[in-house]
């Protein structure tokens, strides 16, 4: 009992009901066993059912499964609200969009086969940007898929804001994530990465242009694959593949040339101190001054770019 009501969370639900304790004892006021013990077999049952919700709360939301716990604090998202605002000149639609894509996340994961990758902050953040930067045609490219599940919530975001979403899709898909330069590890949710899978999980967002998504197998790298789906003006991209700095500086130049005027880039992971590389990558390519690509800010660990 002693290290229960020392929890945090414990002591701000029961505060009121302790508070008042301490003061009639304070005022010492007579009371007799009887009484007293009533009302701590109460408070007793009270902690008892907050353990028992917040249990059952864990199974749905902990980090069993995925990259980590679906948790955030109410300052995690003042903080991405407040990003988005910058990044998109003050929506006022900024706090919706994040309730929303907070929504669509646990939704979509809790019956995904696998899981969507990355921190809640930033996977909330990509899906709640996007459509408030009203990107100039639904085409949308993701290099790095692992499972689908991001690209299934990011048609059903678009979607909500008018835009029908026409995918296509990038990723070697060789049953397990590739990252270069690192070691591979068994994924946490025990799903191999397929396109079977991120089939699966296209279906799931129950939008006609995600079922007909157009999947390209192989790396962004490889000629075929880039000519593959080099055939139109992307809206959106998102640059999620290969975290080397190398890599991103190659998939940087390519979007140059696919990405349509007024299109919306998203970099996976800009900032993040995991993936140095990425963000080293960025400011070589914009350094340069010769890029289409204007960088609008940072939500989370992704920069958002619009082309020219």
């Amino acid at each position: 009992m002693h290290s229960l009501l020392r929890n945090r969370l414990t002591k701000q639900v029961l505060h009121p009901a302790l508070t008042a304790i301490e003061q009639l004892v304070e005022r010492g006021v007579a009371r007799t066993a009887k009484p007293l013990r009533t009302d701590l077999d109460a408070l007793r049952r009270e902690v008892e059912e907050m353990k028992r919700q917040q249990y059952a709360v864990g199974l749905l939301l902990d980090g069993t499964a995925r990259s980590g716990h679906r948790i955030p604090r109410a300052r995690q998202i003042d903080t991405l609200v407040r990003e988005m605002q910058n990044v998109t000149g003050g929506s006022e639609h900024a706090r919706r969009c994040v309730v929303v894509a907070y929504r669509t996340l646990i939704a979509m994961e809790a019956l995904a086969v696998g899981r969507v990758a990355g921190s809640t902050s930033n996977i909330c953040g990509k899906l709640a940007t996007v459509p408030l930067l009203s990107p100039p045609n639904g085409s949308i490219l993701e290099i790095g898929t692992l499972y689908g599940l991001f690209a299934s919530a990011l048609a059903r975001m678009v979607h909500r804001a008018g835009i029908q979403a026409d995918l296509t899709i990038v990723d070697p898909l060789a049953g397990a994530q590739l990252q270069p330069g690192t070691a591979q590890h068994d994924d946490p949710t025990g799903t191999p990465v397929r396109e079977d899978v991120v089939r699966a999980n296209l279906a799931l967002g129950g939008s006609p242009s995600a079922l007909e998504a157009r999947i390209e197998q192989g790396f962004s790298s490889d000629p075929e694959v880039r000519s593959a789906v080099s055939d139109r003006e992307y809206g959106v991209i998102i640059v999620d593949g290969d975290h080397s700095e190398e890599g991103v500086r190659a998939d940087l130049e390519w979007v140059e040339h696919i990405v349509a005027p007024g299109g919306i880039v998203v970099l996976d992971d800009y900032g993040d101190v995991a993936w140095p590389g990425v963000q080293d990558a960025l400011d070589k390519h914009l350094a340069l001054g010769t890029s289409r690509l204007q960088m609008l800010g940072r939500v989370a660990t992704s920069a958002y770019l619009r082309a020219a």
